[in-house]
């Protein structure tokens, strides 16, 4: 699989994009802020339907434009597919494939996967406990469509619930069989979830653990936990011994939604005890264990993008990455970089398999 085309109209700071790309190497070269990672962005819109950025899709149209066009062809198993994505100023998005518009975004999640590398994998580490749940989820739900179907279903309960809470504080009254209609909605949506992220992190683990061992090089014990906020509890029992807290903070305070990942080096804390370069390593070997585990649940390689990674890794992890992006066990991959010359010298472009775009205020030209 991968991306043949792409083409933009008033998205972020450009007026306009076309280009054909490599199935293998694409590289956008330029200063900071000339626009090389808005050109990601746009190819991550067309696989997941949002920017990897900006939750607000309206922000990311260009000035004070009315809207925003991003169109692309994907091949996939030798078939071309058609993608298209519009956005117009306090209206829906519209999101089509192939001409025909989906009534659910989630219809179109997994059927080109993507894996991006970038600076804010940072958050990871150091955000808070929704960025790592929000990291696992996306991972299952790029090849498990009822998992994401759950996973809509328990937010939306979670939200009725809480504002049946804010409800009951209002009128100091407690209606018990209506709490207890979206109680039962959290339990049956909620302990699948809890269920498919433990299975999917007892066959990643394994991956990850193998990738930081790859590009460190060193003897160092990595290892991810699982922190459920149930912490071995029925669901159902957890959530009447919470009532009266939750009653009092008027929101659900326990269930999947308040998971966590826990990230330890040598049984400590990554954030408090591991080197710039160990946090480096684990945040790189993370997003790697997510191509290799999407490719085998999904049997086609998934788009890897990597933004501005060179600043972020020394020389012999970047080294390694590179090595590893070139081999076979890759398809396409799209990489962003300040200095045309250094991407040169380690892709050559010089065959069908690789392309290099100069970017330079948010007009992209191919160097042939």
């Amino acid at each position: 699989m991968f991306l043949k085309q792409l083409s933009l109209v008033n998205f972020k700071n450009y007026t306009e994009f076309s280009a054909t790309f490599s199935p293998k190497i694409n590289c956008f070269a330029g200063n900071n802020g000339s626009g090389k990672t808005n050109l990601l962005d746009a190819i991550h819109y067309l696989s997941l339907c949002k920017s990897y950025f900006n939750a607000i899709d309206s922000q990311n149209i260009r000035n004070t434009e009315g809207f925003f066009l991003i169109q692309g062809e994907f091949n996939k198993y030798d078939e071309n597919e058609a993608v298209y994505c519009g956005i117009k100023r306090n209206q829906k998005k519209v999101f089509k494939r192939n001409g025909r518009e989906y009534q659910k975004l989630s219809e179109h999640i997994g059927l080109f996967p993507l894996v991006m590398i970038s600076p804010n994998d940072n958050e990871l580490i150091w955000g808070v406990s929704e960025v790592r749940r929000k990291f696992i989820d996306s991972i299952i739900s790029q090849y498990d469509k009822a998992y994401l179907d759950n996973l809509i279903a328990y937010n939306a309960a979670v939200k009725q619930r809480n504002s049946l809470l804010k409800q009951f504080a209002r009128s100091h009254a407690l209606d018990s069989a209506l709490l207890d209609i979206w109680d039962e909605q959290l339990v049956i949506y909620g302990n699948t979830i809890i269920e498919k992220r433990k299975e999917f992190l007892n066959a990643f683990i394994p991956m990850f653990n193998t990738f930081y061992n790859t590009i460190s090089g060193s003897n160092e014990t990595v290892s991810l936990v699982y922190e459920n906020s149930l912490e071995n509890r029925d669901f159902k029992t957890a959530l009447m011994a919470c009532l009266q807290r939750d009653r009092v903070l008027e929101y659900t305070t326990i269930g999947p939604h308040k998971d966590d990942l826990e990230f330890k080096i040598n049984d400590f804390s990554l954030k408090k005890f591991a080197s710039q370069g160990q946090q480096k390593s684990y945040l790189l070997a993370l997003k790697l264990a997510q191509f290799q585990y999407i490719k085998e649940k999904k049997n086609v390689k998934p788009l890897l993008l990597l933004d501005d990674v060179y600043d972020k890794l020394d020389e012999i992890r970047f080294g390694k990455l590179v090595e590893m992006v070139k081999s076979n066990d890759f398809g396409q991959v799209f990489i962003t970089d300040t200095h045309a010359d250094r991407m040169q010298a380690l892709f050559g472009f010089a065959s069908e398999e690789s392309k290099l775009f100069v970017v330079n205020n948010a007009v992209a030209e191919e160097r042939l």
